[in-house]
C-alpha cells in the first residue's frame, strides 16, 4: 500500500451558512492520480480548492476538520507553504500573457523573490518542460510569449509552471474541459508520467476520463463523499445505488 500523502479527517466547507462540502474523510496515497468525479454543485471543486487553502480566497468561505499533508495539517502551515508544496492548474489554460515561455515556467520563483543564478533558472525551465512534454516543442523559442501557444500547449506549460516549485502534490479542476480531443488525450498520457513524481488529484465531470487516467476515484454527491474506491472496482462494482446511478446515466 503506498503512503498516504493526504488525509481529510471530518472535514467541512462552507460559503457564509450554504454547507458545500460535507463531513469528508478520505485517504490519498503518494504517486497516485485520484478522480473526484460528481454532478455540478456536488462540492468537488470546493473540496480541490480546500487542499491548498485556495477556498478562503472567496469572501465568506469557511472550514472545519482537518486537512493533513504528510501528518501535517495545511491549515497550521503559512498559506503560500502549502501551495507550493500542493500546486494547482486550472480548467483553462492561463499563462500570464505579458511573459516569455521561460518567464512563465519560473514565475512562481520571480512572484515569491526567490534569486538563484541564471544556470540553475535555465535547469529548472528545461527540467519542468520535459517533465510536462512540452520541451522538445518549445525549446527553440524559450523567449517568445506563452500566449502564442495551442490551447493544449499553454495547459501543459501550466503544468510545467506548477511543477517546477517542486510540489508533492498537483491538483487539476477539469483540466482538459476547454481543450479539443487530441490535445485532451496529450494531457491525460502526461498525467500517467506525472504520477511517477507527484501525486494527481484530478476533479472531472467526464466519467471515461476518470475511467482513463486514475488509481482511485472519489464519487462527491450533494456534498458528501458517497464512495471511494479504486477506479476499476468502482466502474465494475460501485457499493452505493447513488454512484451505480451516475455511472449508468441515471442522473448527472
Amino acid at each position: 500500500m503506498a503512503r498516504t500523502i493526504i488525509k481529510s479527517e471530518n472535514f467541512n466547507a462552507y460559503f457564509g451558512k450554504n454547507h458545500v462540502v460535507k463531513n469528508v474523510n478520505i485517504e490519498i496515497p503518494r504517486n497516485n492520480v485520484v478522480a473526484v468525479m460528481g454532478p455540478s454543485g456536488c462540492g468537488k471543486t470546493t473540496y480541490l480548492r480546500c487542499i491548498n487553502r485556495m477556498h478562503e480566497l472567496i469572501e465568506g468561505a469557511s472550514s472545519s476538520g482537518k486537512m493533513l499533508l504528510n501528518n501535517e495539517d495545511v491549515y497550521d502551515m503559512h498559506p503560500i507553504f502549502t501551495r507550493l508544496k500542493i500546486g494547482m492548474v486550472f480548467q483553462r489554460p492561463n499563462p500570464f500573457p505579458n511573459l516569455s515561455i521561460f518567464e512563465n515556467v519560473i514565475a512562481g520563483y520571480t512572484l515569491n523573490g526567490i534569486k538563484m543564478p541564471k544556470s540553475e533558472k535555465e535547469k529548472i525551465v528545461e527540467d519542468s518542460l520535459t517533465k510536462s512534454a512540452l520541451w522538445k516543442e518549445v525549446k527553440d523559442s524559450l523567449h517568445k510569449k506563452g500566449t502564442f501557444l495551442s490551447g493544449g500547449q499553454q495547459q501543459r506549460l501550466c503544468i510545467a509552471r506548477a511543477i517546477a516549485m517542486r510540489p508533492e502534490v498537483l491538483l487539476l479542476d477539469e483540466p482538459t474541459s476547454a481543450l479539443d480531443p487530441i490535445s485532451t488525450s496529450s494531457i491525460e498520457e502526461l498525467l500517467h508520467e506525472l504520477k511517477n513524481n507527484f501525486t494527481l488529484i484530478i476533479v472531472t465531470h467526464n466519467m471515461q476520463q476518470a475511467a482513463r487516467v486514475s488509481d482511485k476515484t472519489a464519487f462527491f454527491y450533494m456534498g458528501e463523499l458517497v464512495e471511494y474506491e479504486d477506479t476499476k472496482l468502482m466502474f465494475t462494482n460501485p457499493k452505493d445505488s447513488r454512484t451505480q446511478n451516475y455511472i449508468t446515466g441515471r442522473f448527472g
